[in-house]
């Protein structure tokens, strides 16, 4: 028997930062996001006797555990471990004997939420094969806690529940770890047209959210006006985004998402750099009309609005940086899960 997940990224268009507490605790927070075709990978095959192997098949590591009730946390793959530890804990009660093989279409520190990502199919991996009683929400609510709680990783709240519900949503989140999923009813024509006119791009770079988050986080809690202020602006970019896609009106796009880069740049240093300000200077001048980069910033992937016939423009004018130009599709499914007998 094999028991198989997968979970979907997401890039998310507008609000990023404002699911992070304690700003979403004091003020509550909104984005939008939406999931694309690439993906975080799980999958289960139940062994005979008392061992757990772990096989991390994108980052080429591998470990051989004795199976018991709880795994030390030592640096060692503690993301999978983490998420053992509490399904035990939780639901089986009892040690389970097992190999878990997962994989993730991009790389750590992209800014497309692949951590998270990875719990929610590594979790929903765990609910096929138990049969674990879990709705939507109870999912992404315990991939949340097992990576921000258990785990004491930083970071928001959006992502887990992208990959859980996935498509476009529109999310809100208030104090005590409320969220709110509000699926978006958006017309495939604009859909097929944000497709063709969103490029996705990874500047080849690399960075620790948990870094930048922390700086973030510390900028609501020293009541630092600015940094309170943009992450306010940031919310409300949510909103127009929301607008804009609903009503259809495509030629606003670009200008939200440049709107959001100049604030989400005053949250906290380092979320831009040099080499991120010269690619989105680049961007524009050959056409985007409005850009973000993804995630907590530092590194990882940006994505930039081009109206019209500017996507062939960017695309050769991002060729002299040392990045790739990623192809993808949006999806409506969220996690995913099934058995193989």
């Amino acid at each position: 028997m094999i028991i198989r997940s997968k979970a979907p990224l997401r890039i998310g268009l507008a609000g990023g930062g404002s699911d992070v507490s304690p700003y979403s605790d004091l003020h509550g927070g909104a984005i939008l996001n939406a999931t694309i075709s690439m993906y975080a990978y799980a999958t289960i095959e139940p062994l005979e006797g008392d061992k757990i192997i772990f096989h991390a098949i994108d980052k080429d590591e591998i470990i051989e555990l004795d199976s018991k009730e709880n795994l030390e946390l030592d640096g060692n793959l503690d993301l999978i471990k983490g998420i053992y530890n509490r399904v035990v804990k939780d639901f089986s009660k009892k040690a389970l004997s097992f190999k878990l093989s997962t994989y993730v279409d991009a790389p750590p520190g992209s800014g497309m939420g692949t951590s998270s990502t990875l719990v929610t199919a590594v979790l929903g991996a765990f609910a096929e094969w138990l049969n674990l009683p879990m709705g939507e929400y109870d999912l992404a609510h315990l991939a949340y806690e097992i990576e921000r709680i258990d785990l004491d990783m930083a970071g928001g709240k959006q992502d887990q529940y992208a990959a859980t519900f996935g498509g476009f949503n529109f999310m809100e989140f208030y104090k005590d770890d409320k969220v709110i999923v509000n699926p978006l009813r958006i017309k495939s024509n604009v859909i097929d047209e944000l497709s063709n006119n969103i490029i996705l791009y990874n500047t080849d770079t690399s960075r620790v959210s948990a870094d930048i988050i922390a700086k973030q986080q510390k900028n609501v809690r020293d009541k630092n006006a600015n940094s309170i202020e943009a992450m306010h602006k940031i919310k409300n970019q949510a909103i127009l985004m929301k607008e804009a896609l609903l009503k259809g009106e495509l030629n606003k796009i670009g200008e939200i998402l440049n709107y959001g880069y100049q604030y989400k740049k005053q949250m906290a240093k380092g979320i831009s750099t040099p080499l991120m300000e010269e690619i989105y200077t680049e961007a524009i001048n050959a056409g985007a009309s409005g850009g973000k980069i993804s995630g907590a910033g530092g590194g990882g992937f940006m994505f930039f609005y081009c109206p019209a016939n500017t996507r062939y423009n960017v695309i050769n004018a991002l060729k002299k940086f040392q990045g790739k130009v990623h192809r993808y599709e949006f999806t409506k499914n969220g996690l995913k899960t099934w058995t193989n007998r």
